[in-house]
């Protein structure tokens, strides 16, 4: 109803029927149906025809101040929104090492602006030290570290244990049973040097006395995706990074290798002093790291689900 008085109040303003028509760009006929849809609701005619002149019944008087009062108060209500979303939006910088960046910051950012649109999200990106140092600073807010962080200036919420999977072409055949020793000689594609990702992948190497056959270094796990089946190669991803859907478009699978397990690394959220935090920030924080612990220490919110280990 309150559209058709809005219709209303504009053909009592035109003083015309045609007027009022061309102007909400609505034939003749439908306009009429909706004002008499109206006046079959109120139970009341609205206008009588005075010669070739539409005059106001008392009830269409009634009803035009009605109208009138609904449209300031809707206007009103638009402007107090919108100066209350004004008034309360605020930036918020986040911080992510380049790994983090790739596997973890989307979802986080994903689910922050659902639940929270009047937050600015600005992110910036850096070596684990240097976001460590960037929120300690008090430059930034948060910091998303693959690292749990020990320090007497900052807060630090664990928010889940990542290792690494084996990824190759599908098609692709180590045996019945994967072991840790295929890796030896296995054309690979893996993660430039200088993230805690790649440390992980040399110090299991190393470990186990591995030397698969390297075909590329690349600091990006999409570029390193769309490659595999170019060099016929495998690679190794955070089980973080790892969706259904990224391994169905890709044509990839998943192979178990149970000594993968044992390359265990936690991603934490770090800040300051709570009480330089917007409230709704420190909810929000309350908030993902219950999430993430309800759901096993696996990422919160995961885009097109979660992989399995």
């Amino acid at each position: 109803m309150q559209e058709d008085l809005q219709l209303f109040a504009v053909i009592v303003e035109q003083s015309s029927m045609n007027k009022a028509s061309a102007l909400l760009n609505l034939s003749q006929p439908a306009l009429s149906r909706k004002i008499a849809k109206l006046e079959e609701e109120l139970g009341a005619p609205l206008f009588r025809r005075v010669g070739r002149r539409l005059e106001l019944t008392r009830i269409g008087e009634l009803t035009y101040d009605y109208a009138v009062q609904l449209r300031q108060m809707h206007r009103q209500y638009l402007l107090t929104l919108a100066e209350f979303k004004q008034s309360h939006r605020f930036t918020l910088t986040i911080g992510a090492s380049l790994t983090t960046l790739q596997t973890t910051l989307p979802d986080f950012i994903q689910a922050l602006t659902a639940s929270h649109p009047e937050i600015d999200i600005k992110a910036v990106t850096g070596k684990t030290h240097e976001i460590v140092s960037l929120v300690r600073d008090k430059k930034i807010e948060l910091g998303l570290v693959a690292s749990v962080i020990d320090d007497p200036l900052l807060h630090c919420v664990r928010l889940f244990d990542d290792h690494l999977e084996l990824v190759l072409p599908r098609g692709r055949v180590l045996g019945d049973r994967f072991s840790i020793q295929d890796l030896h000689g296995l054309p690979m594609i893996l993660f430039s040097k200088g993230t805690w990702f790649r440390t992980l992948t040399d110090e299991l190497l190393d470990k186990f006395r591995l030397h698969p056959d390297v075909r590329m270094e690349i600091d990006s796990f999409e570029a390193i995706l769309r490659l595999l089946h170019t060099c016929g190669a495998a690679t190794l991803l955070p089980r973080s990074y790892i969706r259904p859907q990224m391994l169905e478009d890709n044509d990839l699978v998943v192979a178990a290798i149970p000594e993968l397990k044992g390359t265990r690394r936690t991603t934490s959220l770090i800040h300051g002093d709570p009480a330089l935090l917007e409230p709704v920030v420190r909810q929000w924080i309350a908030e993902a790291a219950s999430g993430y612990s309800s759901m096993t220490r696996t990422p919160l919110h995961p885009r097109n689900g979660q992989a399995g280990s």
